[in-house]
């Protein structure tokens, strides 16, 4: 080992600035217990908050890994609000056996800011939402994956206009792509009718298929597009990865808002903050005079927003075209860039981006 590494290496990290605490991560006090071995393997303690961006971890692996005389960098990712929550902040996590403290959800850093996108109901277009938010986000330069979730009805697929199956290399099953987004569903690897008939292990077995065997690559924003309800897809997801926050979609009706609840109360259960909540078929805008129209009972969005403490970050509305646009697999944000919709879109990638965190990027217009 060179005798200069340890020195080589504090300073690769003393370089990156950590956004939330406006310090480098040494003086920050993100890394800890960093060890450097004759061999040259580094090992620290990462200390990831869940407002922080994953990719800090990566940027502090590249840092290191290509230093002259590192063999190998191991990095512990540690939540420390999983340590010691304030009073009355969330639930806390059941204990393991024995009383031992359950295990954290991994921080997958090649995947970036992991978002679910749910919804208490069907039909409140949820896969509308994932897939215009994706693709508003990747068309703004940013690398982004959506993983279908919805195991019941894998609509993605249709949504982007794809049908072949994916390739399988090495063993890693490769996401299609479209719209400059990466994709996969379970609608990509069954027949078309096939009936969906999961319980509980196999829906599992899926939700961790997906995020291990397939090949992601580097991503900024990993969007997941789950089934409705609270049941297994959104338990595995939270307890196999580091989830860094949650959209609840609604529509005005009182029905679905009281859906979108219980799916809000799951989240802050499993320890997945919600960013905010989307209002979905909110009103009809007049394409030819502009007025807006209240179709459904209007304000349950705002009423969801206000009962669990989080943001309605936007309300979108309906559109003529916009569903038969989705199944010929034409997003509005592309199909029709300048209507109402599409704008409500950007400003949902908007406040995504600011309530992640995650590095301020422009959001154009886009051009189909």
């Amino acid at each position: 080992m060179a005798s200069n590494l340890p020195a080589a290496v504090n300073a690769a990290l003393s370089k990156i600035r950590h956004p939330r605490l406006d310090n480098d991560l040494l003086s920050s006090g993100t890394v800890r217990d960093l060890s450097v071995s004759d061999g040259g393997e580094v090992r620290f303690t990462f200390l990831l908050g869940r407002e922080d961006p994953a990719t800090l971890v990566r940027q502090a692996r590249l840092a290191i890994r290509d230093l002259p005389g590192v063999a190998g960098v191991h990095i512990d990712v540690v939540d420390p609000g999983a340590q010691a929550a304030p009073a009355g902040t969330r639930p806390a996590a059941r204990p393991g056996p024995g009383g031992a403290p359950p295990e954290a959800p991994a921080a997958r850093e090649n995947l970036g800011q992991v978002l679910a996108i749910s919804s208490g109901k069907g039909g409140v277009g949820k896969s509308t939402v994932a897939a215009n938010l994706a693709v508003t986000l990747a068309a703004a330069g940013l690398r982004v994956g959506l993983m279908d979730a919805d195991v019941y009805g894998p609509n993605i697929p249709r949504m982007f206009g794809v049908s072949e199956k994916p390739r399988v290399v090495g063993g890693r099953i490769q996401p299609l792509e479209a719209a400059g987004v990466r994709l996969m569903s379970l609608g990509l690897l069954v027949e078309r009718d096939a009936p969906a008939i999961w319980r509980g292990p196999i829906i599992m077995k899926i939700v961790h298929q997906f995020l291990n065997d397939v090949d992601w690559g580097e991503l900024d924003y990993f969007l997941v597009d789950l089934p409705p309800g609270t049941g297994d897809a959104q338990l595995s997801l939270a307890q196999a990865i580091r989830v860094s926050g949650a959209l609840i979609i609604t529509t005005p009706q009182e029905v679905a808002v009281g859906d979108a609840l219980r799916g809000a109360k799951m989240f802050e259960r499993v320890n997945v903050p919600v960013i905010g909540i989307v209002e979905n078929m909110s009103g009809f805008i007049c394409p030819h005079c502009g007025e807006r129209t209240d179709v459904f009972r209007s304000g349950g969005g705002q009423r969801l927003a206000e009962e669990t403490e989080v943001p309605l970050l936007v309300q979108i509305p309906l559109q003529p075209g916009m569903a038969d646009q989705g199944d010929e697999g034409k997003p509005v944000v592309l199909s029709q860039p300048e209507s109402p919709a599409a704008i409500a879109f950007r400003e949902l990638a908007e406040a995504v981006r600011k309530a992640l965190r995650g590095k301020p990027v422009p959001l154009p217009i886009l051009r189909g």
